[in-house]
């Protein structure tokens, strides 16, 4: 059967999507490919039907298939006993035709690719095993490195491969492409704050909910709303810290790098945005907040046209990261947790 692993990365995620089609070969086949295999960690890591040992065991067994020293069918064979549920669960199944993609790219690329996804899979292993204790901001950080902040070192990598001119600034770029990485996570653990919750984890460092006199497992109680607005507020200006590293890193690149600033540019602004929109909003507690299908339209459009400027991208960050004017909602009696 004919594999597309372009149809699979558009299935997988639309906007992702969009900045990596847009890249130049053969980097684009490489970033498309090390993006469906982390995809592949992703589900192993944090699918809602498997048990803890059964999640750890497939990622161990992931990261020795990506270092050639298991069958990629071995992997199918063990999810053979559900049907597909999603694009996530349809990569993983898909890891045979994932591992000969890989091994047709150029070597170096390869071992970039791999190493990464090795470490990364090692990584969410450890933290399955761990479980969702997360006492301190810097608990939270490792987890979110294991996740996206290696993510933001294979793209570096393989943009240095593509380019000298980034390859003579790696040093610089590498702090910041963990920045990168720890920015987008940041905002999607607020976007995903309900969801997981829903499943188990709270993604939430026990001290910042300490700081408001708040038990982490009254968040989501609508009692406490007062509190976890400000546990919200405490999560989105760290992820605007990590945001301003984002922005050093693409402002790095060069305005002749054009397709590698807008394949940052976009999920740069897109988390922006989306943070914008989640300040002081209630609904982030009730259930997921997105951007507009418009507000996704003009991002692209007004930064293929400007985004060469880093004036232009400064002044564009501070418009989208400005919250638009939300509703007051129905504010429960707030009380202290016992």
């Amino acid at each position: 059967m004919h594999f597309d692993q372009y149809a699979l990365l558009r299935a997988t995620s639309r906007t992702f999507a969009l900045s990596i089609e847009q890249l130049p070969q053969p980097i684009r086949d490489a970033i498309c490919i090390a993006y469906l295999m982390m995809r592949v960690s992703d589900f192993l890591e944090d699918n809602e039907y498997m048990p803890p040992e059964r999640k750890v065991r497939l990622l161990r067994l992931w990261e020795q298939i990506v270092a050639g020293k298991a069958a990629p069918e071995q992997l199918v064979a063990e999810l053979s006993d559900r049907a597909p549920e999603d694009a996530d669960a349809e990569a993983a199944r898909q890891a045979p035709a994932l591992i000969a993609a890989l091994r047709r790219l150029p070597p170096a690329l390869q071992n970039h690719i791999a190493l990464h996804v090795r470490d990364t899979a090692r990584g969410m292993a450890r933290w399955v095993l761990r479980g969702p204790d997360v006492p301190e901001e810097h608990d939270l950080d490792d987890y979110m490195h294991e996740v996206a902040g290696r993510v933001g070192y294979l793209v570096t990598e393989v943009f240095a491969w593509y380019s000298g001119f980034v390859r003579a600034r790696k040093d610089v770029l590498m702090p910041l492409a963990r920045e990168f990485g720890l920015a987008l996570q940041t905002v999607n653990v607020i976007r995903g704050l309900r969801k997981d919750y829903e499943r188990g984890w709270i993604y939430v460092p026990e001290s910042f909910c300490a700081a408001v006199n708040l038990h982490r497992t009254d968040l989501f109680d609508p009692a406490y709303q007062r509190q976890a607005l400000e546990v919200l507020d405490k999560l989105a200006d760290k992820a605007e810290r990590h945001l301003q590293g984002a922005l050093a890193y693409v402002k790095q690149l060069p305005r002749w790098l054009h397709a590698l600033r807008l394949a940052c540019i976009w999920p740069l602004l897109f988390a922006v945005r989306t943070l914008a929109i989640s300040r002081r909003n209630v609904n982030v507690l009730m259930g997921e907040v997105k951007m507009t299908r418009e507000e996704v339209t003009a991002i692209v459009r007004h930064s293929t046209l400007l985004g060469w400027s880093n004036h232009w991208l400064d002044y564009y960050y501070r418009r989208l990261r400005t919250p638009p004017p939300v509703e007051a909602p129905l504010v429960v009696a707030s009380k202290s947790p016992t």
